[in-house]
């Protein structure tokens, strides 16, 4: 969405703001419609795209939401919106790479589990976009996009640390690995949709956001492995396996 798009929704939630007051509606059903509204504006970046969203309280006592930084510091920043996993209008074939951030972190934890950093630097890229502070519609937070629950059952007390999200995420990969008998694909599909649906369904789930999600992952794959390796991927756990549930090739 473009900045005046941006700009169209923050108005109109202001104006739906100075609209709705007491006189028009109870004080319960102002409240409430006050706090819908925000959520509204919210889903609607979400939905959009990726987008910075300020939060704050003005002088008479309403909280706003705006992609419009507020003067001052009272103020709350949360950067939400796509990334990269419901990302459909990019070329994964030629989108730049990125091939120094966390290079030291990423090459310690690929000879740890024994994931290739091509697969690792992958998924980040796929998963966030590199953003530290990503956050999902869902609520998957950083680099990795660990939910929550996944974070504390990881040990990750804060998912936006970046050390922490990629020894986390990396992890939880490699125990997928170990789950799947070192199938890539399933792995990479248990990540994204849970390792519930690919037992369910023996295979790829038919998703279209997974079988999506396995293309980019794959694209942005080997092209890390050829950016690394001259096209060698290290060897370590990477069975290329293109099945769904319902036999369908064609995720390469």
């Amino acid at each position: 969405m473009t900045a005046a798009g941006y700009a169209l929704i923050s108005a109109a939630v202001s104006v739906f703001h100075g609209w709705i007051n007491d006189d028009v509606l109870d004080n319960q059903h102002a409240v409430m419609f006050r706090l819908l509204v925000p959520l509204l504006f919210l889903g609607l970046l979400a939905a959009a795209s990726q987008a910075q969203v300020y939060k704050y309280v003005d002088d008479k006592g309403i909280v706003n939401y705006t992609n419009v930084k507020p003067a001052g510091n009272r103020y709350a920043l949360k950067v939400i919106g796509c990334y990269g996993t419901c990302k459909r209008a990019i070329d994964w074939h030629n989108v730049a790479l990125n091939t120094d951030s966390h290079r030291q972190q990423i090459a310690a934890l690929s000879a740890e589990y024994g994931v290739d950093q091509a697969t690792l630097r992958a998924l980040i890229h796929a998963e966030s976009g590199f953003r530290v502070d990503a956050t999902s519609p869902k609520g998957a937070q950083g680099l990795m996009q660990l939910m929550p629950a996944t974070a504390r059952m990881l040990d990750v007390g804060d998912p936006y640390d970046a050390d922490q999200n990629l020894a986390g995420g990396t992890r939880y990969l490699a125990a997928l690995l170990d789950q799947f008998d070192q199938d890539l694909q399933l792995a990479l599909a248990a990540y994204n949709a849970g390792a519930r649906a690919v037992t369910e369904y023996g295979g790829v789930p038919p998703y279209d956001e997974t079988v999506e999600y396995l293309r980019r992952i794959n694209i942005l794959r080997g092209r890390y492995a050829s950016a690394f390796h001259g096209g060698d991927n290290n060897g370590s756990k990477t069975t290329t396996v293109t099945r769904t549930a319902a036999g369908a090739t064609g995720l390469n």
